[in-house]
Order: structure tokens, then sequence, then C-alpha cells
């Protein structure tokens, strides 16, 4: 009956935890206001200015001094333009703006209107259809509506047009970019198409009387763009033609873009300085003016200029983000068409079938001061450092961390059997010339013992070193890997010599214990206050990915899951062994309690699914520490407590306002407008490639679990239940290592806790096989240093004999 409670307890408490967290606002939205001014005042003119590839580190106050000064007195963040592939070219940005979702051109060599061979293509002026350059048709379309109706995202472009013309709001695109930004769904323009002029002058000129009389501009000012070698007719590179210098290159572009970028802004103003209350206009406020670069240089990804001022007197300066985030200085590309639209009063209409997944950025407000101003630029360009160092370690170090495990696991497993150290002691010797034959085995024994504790915990201290890394600034280093080196190897050494120090060393989960729970403090207090931590580290969040910015993201899941269970198998095993099992129970139940607040909360961690795997895995555990048998009917019941538990975050986030849903209740919304298929089928890809992007770390998981099937799985079962210890009796003091068990009764319920978590993990999260990657680069190396601690409690040895050299022969 008190099983039935606790377990019953648990999920109330889940729910109201929930509840109870629900009112709180994210924190990124904090003393924040809107984009551009104090209050929200209705609907507003919008003034786009749009480019490509332009970076913080390219903004100066000499060689740029007009976006410099908008950047120091407005509004400002880094865009990530992030669409489906890892690069976005200029007409992807674009498109990301007519639709609000994560959208691509067709590859080269698949593309109808367009035959460059490049792999960005080169945007064009539409061809008029009328004199005045309204309804043109953009070039292209076509192809960008066949690429959306093949992706799994549903990108409705053409929404920005398709609301501006029905709202009958007058809009004008300057330029080819532009254009595609206001194109309605059948491509034509929403409004005017207007050649961008190649004078500053004329542009002036055009800016200021498009924005007296039009409710949207748009302007494309250009795009900053690698050098890329022209082709000739059979697809080779013309060898006639010199690459310029790559710095100059860059810069004369940025030049170009500066200049373009001047004289609209000084269009906008001379418009307010002639029409101050916006006569002209359908919308008569002030207009909201932004710029915005909306794709890639070329084959690298980096964070994008975004700034925001009113045209007006009511800027304040700060910075910008979102609740899509929730990080002070990010925004995603996709948040901008929700941006767009708030700001012209515009609702997107039921029968356009469309669901917006961005949010409307606000201003964190800042110093006014140049001083002020100058420092938020300064943490933009630091932030684009920081996830251009983080990109090129990362595959370099999980497939360290790969092989690292991989050749602890063997060692243990293979290399420390009493006839392999017998082999490998006398190979030395020889080697060496050296003769250890006579070394008691009482002197041997807790050596290598205490070796494989050693490295096991500083093999699990990794990961929560990482992330304490990245408080320090390693990505200025150079090259990054190696600071990102010297602080993890100090971090995992400080963590190593807690776990293996003081009156605790001596206890048998003391090391488990210390390293998990230090795993879940961190990971647990950077959730709660922003997750900051998280963002650019090496088991992180990739800003550039644009996926999870705040919350539990897959990786952070897997680790504190499994760090919350290690803890609470290492605080109950004690009471279980005093039999003090209610009271082991009480604490699981906690401590699962806490864990799932903390992860499926809404304004906390936000992870759709986590819950459905912490709610079962605590709940079984908590049967387990009263020792309950388990049944199927048990088991069943604890299953369907997950999905109740999910599905009530989610549904409680719903209820909330459109604009503070996080992306738990965005998912009940697309569900019931029959979007859930293609959220499940994007997930499923995104499962697949995980296994086929990443061929080398998965032939080594494989490699890994197949030596593990094959090759280990006899000496160790031997192990586990010879009543000699087998081959690893020596190291046992001679007993098998199933006794264990006696000493550690809540290790084993553990395990079992902790496979259910993974399973459901890798079942529900679209990282699929990578979750249970990361709870076994956890939890094995500790459960080997708890064997080994163990082992070297056992005071009777076992010494085996090595065996008799064969007689040698008289004649």
């Amino acid at each position: 009956m008190l099983a039935l409670v606790l377990a019953a307890a648990l999920l109330l408490g889940t729910v109201v935890g929930a509840i109870a967290v629900l009112g709180a606002p994210a924190r990124a939205d904090e003393s924040s206001d809107s984009a551009g001014d104090g209050s929200p005042t209705g609907a507003r003119p919008l003034v786009l200015l749009g480019t490509s590839g332009l970076q913080w580190e390219d903004l100066d106050p000499e060689l740029t001094p007009v976006l410099w000064a908008a950047a120091q007195d407005g509004a400002i963040g880094s865009l990530v333009v992030r669409n489906q592939r890892t690069t976005t070219c200029p007409a992807e940005g674009w498109l990301a703006v007519s639709s609000g979702s994560r959208s691509v051109d067709l590859p080269a060599d698949e593309r109808v209107t367009e035959i460059g061979g490049q792999r960005c293509r080169q945007l064009v002026e539409p061809d008029p259809a009328t004199a005045d350059g309204v309804g043109s048709p953009v070039p292209g379309w076509a192809d960008y509506a066949t690429a959306a109706g093949d992706s799994s995202y549903a990108a409705r472009i053409g929404l920005l047009g398709d609301e501006i013309a029905a709202d009958g709001l007058r809009a004008s695109a300057v330029g080819p970019g532009a254009a595609i930004a206001l194109a309605t769904a059948d491509g034509a323009v929403a409004g005017r198409a207007i050649p961008r002029p190649a004078d500053p002058a004329d542009l002036e000129d055009l800016v200021a009387e498009l924005v007296a009389s039009q409710d949207v501009v748009v302007v494309d000012l250009g795009s900053v763009q690698d050098w890329v070698a022209p082709r000739l007719e059979d697809g080779s590179v013309d060898p006639s033609v010199v690459a310029p210098d790559p710095d100059e290159h860059r810069a004369a572009q940025v030049a170009a873009i500066e200049s373009a970028a001047a004289a609209a802004l000084a269009g906008v103003a001379a418009a307010l300085d002639a029409d101050p209350a916006g006569a002209g206009r359908t919308l008569t406020a002030d207009p909201l003016v932004v710029v915005a670069s909306l794709g890639d240089s070329g084959r690298t990804p980096a964070l994008q200029v975004l700034l925001a001022r009113s045209a007006g007197t009511s800027t304040l300066p700060g910075t910008l983000t979102t609740s899509s985030t929730r990080q002070h200085g990010y925004v995603l590309s996709t948040d901008l068409l929700p941006w767009f639209l708030d700001t012209l009063g515009l609702e997107v209409r039921a029968a356009s079938g469309a669901v917006l997944v961005g949010a409307p950025p606000r201003v964190v407000v800042g110093d006014a001061t140049p001083e002020a101003g100058d420092a938020r630029i300064a943490g933009l360009v630091d932030d684009n450092t920081h996830a251009q160092a983080q990109r090129p370690i990362l595959a370099p170090f999980y497939l360290l961390l790969v092989i690292a495990n991989v050749v602890l696991y063997a060692l243990v497993a293979l290399g420390l059997t009493r006839p392999a150290t017998t082999r490998l002691g006398a190979l030395l010797g020889r080697w060496l010339h050296v003769d250890g034959g006579d070394e008691p085995l009482s002197i041997i024994r807790p050596r290598i013992l205490r070796g494989v504790r050693t490295v096991s915990v500083a093999l699990a201290s990794v990961p929560v070193a990482t992330l304490l890394t990245n408080l320090l600034p390693w990505w200025r280093f150079s090259p990054p890997a190696l600071g990102l080196a010297l602080y993890s190897a100090v971090f995992v050494a400080l963590i190593t010599a807690l776990a293996l120090a003081g009156p605790w060393r001596d206890g048998i989960l003391a090391p488990l214990g210390i390293v998990s729970g230090l795993t879940a403090l961190v990971i647990g207090l950077d959730v709660v206050t922003g997750a900051t931590l998280q963002l650019s580290a090496v088991m992180g969040v990739p800003v550039l990915v644009a996926g999870r910015f705040y919350g539990f993201n897959n990786t952070a899941f897997a680790l504190f899951t499994t760090a919350c269970i290690l803890l609470v198998v290492a605080v109950t095993n004690p009471l279980v062994r005093a039999g003090r099992r209610r009271l082991a129970a009480l604490v699981v139940a906690a401590v699962g309690l806490v864990a799932t607040v903390l992860d499926g909360a809404p304004s906390i961690g936000a992870d759709f699914g986590g819950p459905p795997a912490i709610v079962p895995a605590f709940a079984l555990l908590t049967l387990m520490a009263l020792g309950v048998r388990l049944t199927w009917r048990r088991v069943a019941t604890v299953l369907l407590a997950g999905a109740v538990a999910v599905g009530g975050f989610a549904f409680l986030d719903y209820l909330r306002p459109p604009a503070s849903r996080s992306h738990l209740g965005r998912f009940v919304e697309t569900l019931l407008d029959g979007g859930a298929w293609d959220v499940v089928l994007r997930k499923l890809e995104a499962n697949l490639r995980i296994l086929a992007n990443n061929r080398p770390l998965t032939i080594l998981a494989l490699a890994g679990v197949l030596l593990v099937v094959f090759v280990l799985a006899r000496p160790v079962s031997k192990a586990l239940t010879e009543p000699g210890g087998g081959r690893f009796g020596w190291l046992s003091g001679g007993a098998p290592i199933s006794q264990m068990g006696d000493v550690t009764p809540m290790l084993r319920p553990g395990l079992v806790a902790l496979a259910v978590a993974m399973g459901i993990g890798f079942a529900v999260n679209d990282s699929g096989i990578a979750i249970p990657a990361y709870g076994v680069a956890l939890a094995v190396p500790l459960l080997l240093a708890a064997c080994a601690s163990w082992m070297l409690t056992r005071t009777e040895v076992m010494v085996v004999a090595p065996p008799a050299a064969p007689a040698t022969p008289t004649g």
C-alpha cells in the first residue's frame, strides 16, 4: 500500500510542481521591453534593411561608423540563421523572413529557374509585371516552392506577403532579396518591386520616398560572400582568374553594406523630418527599423548582426532576446516573422494553416552611454568567437571520449584478468630487465585497484568538468583546443581529488556519489539560473545549430538523469542496509519529484521528452527501494504515470498565452492543428542523421557494443558468479563480484532505473542513440570505480601461483 501511495505522490507532486512554476515568467523576458521602444503602442510601420554574411566582427567605429553608431544606441543581438543545412544562403535567409520557418533552396543541380552552378544561387531583380512594379513575379519561386513542399518543416513561404496583402497594407521591396521576403504564396510581390539603385544618393532618396508613403519597406543591402572561383562550361575552375586577398575582399563588401545602410537610414530620417506625423501612411506611428544579416557568408556558419531601433526618439538601447532562446543576445531567424507581424499589428489568418514557431524579440534594457554600447557589441563578438571555437572541437572531443571509455572497459575486462597481468608483468620484466616476480599480491593488488578507481573517476568527471570549464574563456586561447584541454584537466583533477580524498575515500559508493552529485548540482543550478553555462560548451549547446538554448537539452537531460539516479543510489544505500527502506523510498521519491519538475517545467527545464523517462525510472526505483517485487501490471502503471505527467506539463503550458509558451505548449498547438506527424517525421530524420553523419563515432560505438557482447561478456559473467571470482579472483579476494550486492543493495535497482530512463529517453527524444551514450559515459566509469572500491575493502586475498614452468628434459 505504501508503495502505491509513494508512486501516486510522485506523480501528483510532479503535476503540482508544474502548476506552481507555470506562472513564473521566462528569465530572458524579465525586466525587458518590446523591441524598439518602451511599451507596445499598437501597429507601427516596418523598415527592414536586410543583408547576408555581416558579422559583429565586421563592424568598426572607423570603418563602419553609421552601423556602429546605430548599434551603440539601439537594441542589438546575434541572429542565428541556421535553416535546414549547416550554412544558410542569402535566398534561404530571405525565405525564413517570408515563412517564419526553416526554409531552403533546392541544391544547385536540381534547380530549374537558375543554372549558375554555385552552391548559393545568385539573386536577380524581378521583372516588373506592371509599370510601377506591383505584383512582379519573384525569380526562382518555383524552386523555392518545390523545396518547401519536400521539407518536413512544412514551411509556408509567402506568408508575410499574404498577410500584408490581406490587410491592405502598402509595401515595397527594394532589391532581389526584399522581393523574396514580400512575395505572396504564388510568388508575386505584395506591393511594388523596385531595383536597388547603385548610387547611395539615389537609394537615400528612394527610401525617403517609400517611408513617407508605405507601411512596409524592405531593402536588400547586398551581401558579404566568400570569394568563389568562377567555373568554365565544363565545370572546371577558370585558371586565369586570380583569387583576391580574403581580408581585402571581405572589407570591400562590408564597406558597400555600410554605404547602403547609411543611405537607407538617412532616407528614413529624411522622411520623418518631412512628415513627422506619418500622414502619408496607413500606420502613422514611428517606424521600427531593423538591420538584419539573414545568411552566412560561405561554408562556415556564424552568428550574424541584428539591430533594431525606432526611427523616432523612443529607442531604448539594450540587448535583444526572445522566448525562443531565453538568452540575452540570441535571436533565431524564425523569430523575425512573428516580430514583424506583431509590429504591423497582424495575426496569421486561420485559413493559411500556418503555425509560427518563433516569438517576437524583446529588449533587455541597458545603459545608454557609448561605453555601454561598445561593451554590448564586444560581448556579441565574444559570443561568436566562442561559438566558432566550439564547432571544430566537437567531433574530435567526442571521438576521444568514446575511445577513452572503450579502452578503459577493455583494459578492465581483459587486461586485469590474472593470466593477462602475469604475462604482462613478465613481458615488462624482460624488457626492463627487472625481476618483479617476488612482489606479493598484497602490494600489487591495491595499486592496480586504486589506479583503476582513479582513472575511472577522472573519466566520469569529464562531462561536468567541461561545463565548469565554460566559466573560463578557453575560446580565447590560440588554439582554443589548448585552452579547453588545460582548463578541463584542472577541473578533472580537482573533482577526482575531491572524490578520492577525505574521510569518505574508503566508502564503496563515495566516489560515485560525489561525482554524480556534483554533476547533478552543476547542471541543475545552471538550468535554474538560465542555462548560460551550456552555451557553446563542448558538451553543451552548439548555438550555431539553433537548437535548444534553454532548459534541458538532450545532453543535459541524459547527464542530469543519470547523475540523479546514481546520487540516489549512493545516498539511500546505507539506509536500505540499515533496514530503513521507507525512508530510502521517500528520499528516492523526493529526488525524483525535484528532478521531474526541474526537467519538465516550462519555465525551467521545458523538456518535453524528459518526464516520460524520469517519472517511470524513479517510480520503479521507489518501489524497489521498498523491496516491492515488480510485476507487469506495476510496470505498466508506472509507464502510464510518465505519460500522464508529460501530458500534464504540455497541456498546462498550452493554456498560457501564445507568446509565453515553450515548445511543450507549441507542440500541443501543432497537434491540435494536425501537424504532429510532420514533427514525428522530423524527429525520426534527426535520429537517422545522428547515425549517418557521425560515422566514425557510430562505427566506434557499434564496435564497442560488439566488443562487450562477444568478447567481454563471458569472462565478466564468470567473475560475477564463480565462487572464486574467476579470473578476477586475485583482485576480489577470491569472492565473486556478485557479492558486491550484499553491501550495495541499491546498486542493482539503480541500474534497472537507469536502463529504463535511458531506454525511454532513446525512444522519445530526437537525439536517439546519443541519450544512452551520454548516460554510459558517466555511469559506467563510476560503476567501475565502485567495483574497485569494493575490491579494496576485501581483506582476504587469494594468491594465484603462476603456472609451473615445464620440466627441462635431461639428456
